[in-house]
């Protein structure tokens, strides 16, 4: 309900059984379509441009909270969100890179930059934590400080020597977090290595569960917590390496909507997962439609948005976790 609602939002007027149909033409269900084919134009906004975007809003916002759901438990850290692991540092580094230095020459998108520079900085992090075998949470949180602080800074050296005003107001839109090149290829690409990701993080909720107490207490369970801690990791970087080179970095969101969701839903990851993805999904999609709607034709990054929503809710989990 939610998507077909979100894709009627536009500068054209088009209603609700215009949508259906669009999409019941396309998959092949014209039999039960409840109104003939729109004229080219209007198909082609609503099956090229609104829909795709619509379905990677929720896809993004999946990957986000479900990341941040995760990454909140392992660490035991209630401020920690998906970009914890240094991925969206990484990830701006990369599009930087292919960006502005060319690498690949000519044969990768700015969007594939950013995801091999997001899974290249996690195997740094990796790597400095010697492959999951720490055994101080706190460790995992500051090393990822140390990986987006160096990435940051990698990202910031490229933008001053090589960078003009037109590329660098080009990459500081993108990085601040915007879906309108949302298509089907990448869409199709993007929604399907999340849907693995999180799908594969559900059947690790017992261990979630056992790491809210400690990790030793998880040991004593009977957890292999080194293994379940690396595989957490490794499909957290994934999932949101493929959100941001999607999306770019669009904040709070992993950070925010895994506590409202453990407020009404408690800690049992079985529900809290899956009952986040939605909820993430949801607050993504509709953020988004006022993003590209409310100030027609401009339209504002995503992540602006959920950064003026998040700050204030932000300040009350710090009061929270400070109190």
């Amino acid at each position: 309900m939610t998507i077909v609602a979100a894709t009627l939002f536009g500068t054209a007027n088009i209603g609700p059984l215009d949508v259906i149909s669009t999409i019941l033409h396309h998959v092949g269900l014209d039999a039960i379509a409840p109104t003939e084919p729109l004229p080219k134009l209007l198909d082609a906004l609503i099956w090229e441009s609104r829909f795709p975007r619509v379905l990677l809003a929720g896809a993004v916002g999946i990957a986000l909270t479900v990341s941040g759901t995760v990454l909140q438990s392992v660490t035991r850290n209630p401020l920690a969100d998906p970009y914890l692991l240094g991925v969206s540092s990484g990830a701006s580094t990369g599009a930087v890179a292919v960006l502005l230095l060319g690498i690949g020459g000519g044969s990768l998108s700015l969007s594939s930059g950013a995801f091999i520079g997001a899974l290249v900085s996690f195997g740094v992090l990796l790597a400095l934590i010697g492959g999951g075998r720490v055994s101080n949470p706190a460790r995992v949180v500051l090393t990822g400080v140390l990986v987006s602080q160096f990435f940051a800074a990698i990202t910031s050296v490229i933008l001053m020597v090589n960078g003009d005003a037109n590329s660098t107001r080009g990459f500081t839109y993108w990085l601040l977090g915007s879906l309108a090149g949302a298509r089907w290829e990448p869409l199709i690409l993007t929604g399907s290595l999340i849907l693995i990701g999180v799908v594969a993080i559900q059947f690790f909720a017992p261990a979630l569960d056992a790491f809210t107490f400690g990790w030793d207490s998880a040991a004593a369970l009977g957890i292999n917590v080194t293994a379940a801690r690396v595989w957490l990791m490794i499909l957290t970087a994934v999932i949101t390496a493929a959100a941001v080179a999607a999306s770019g970095a669009i904040g709070f969101i992993g950070l925010l909507v895994p506590h409202a969701v453990r407020i009404l839903a408690g800690p049992a990851h079985r529900v809290l997962l899956p009952l986040s993805a939605l909820v993430g999904a949801i607050f993504l999609i509709w953020v988004d439609t006022f993003a590209r709607t409310a100030f027609a034709p401009n339209e504002l990054p995503v992540g602006v948005i959920t950064a003026l929503l998040g700050a204030p809710a932000f300040a009350l989990v710090l009061r929270r976790v400070g109190s």
